[in-house]
């Protein structure tokens, strides 16, 4: 299993550099095809890294032979809550977007911080499941 990892600081920079080395790790295993929901994903656990853990963190990509599992480690022993947001809010749907697009998701408290995780499979397209309309209405649910 091939694995990379990078430590990043706890500032609005690190989602598009955190993008940028999930993009690469993918294309160097040929995994072109979970490449926009992979970004999405990521963006979303790192900004909320950002925003409430406000500790340094580690991404973390793993080939899983078939797919792939992301991780984002912070130092904030405080789970990710879902929240309720008006329709027009710009954020809280970060873990409705996990559970519509996630082959799974977890995550895992140790040492004082939390690990949450995400999984991708290759043989599955997860936008094709669902159109922006669906995807909004259920999320807006």
């Amino acid at each position: 299993m091939d694995r990379q990892s990078w430590r990043l600081p706890a500032t609005a920079r690190s989602v598009p550099e955190a993008r940028q080395h999930v993009t690469a790790a993918l294309r160097q295993w040929g995994y072109d095809g979970l490449l926009e929901t992979a970004r999405l994903l990521t963006s979303e656990l790192v900004t909320n890294a950002v925003l409430h853990a406000r500790t340094e963190m580690t991404v973390t990509v793993q080939d899983n032979d078939h797919g792939v599992r992301i991780l984002v480690t912070d130092s904030s022993p405080v789970p990710p809550s879902l929240r309720h947001h008006s329709p027009t809010a710009t954020t809280g749907r970060g873990l409705r977007m996990l559970d519509q697009l996630a082959r799974e998701w977890s995550v895992d408290e140790g040492d004082g911080g939390k690990t949450v995780w995400f999984t991708l499979a290759d043989d599955i397209d997860p936008w094709s499941a669902y159109n922006a309309d669906t995807w909004l209405a259920e999320a807006d649910a």
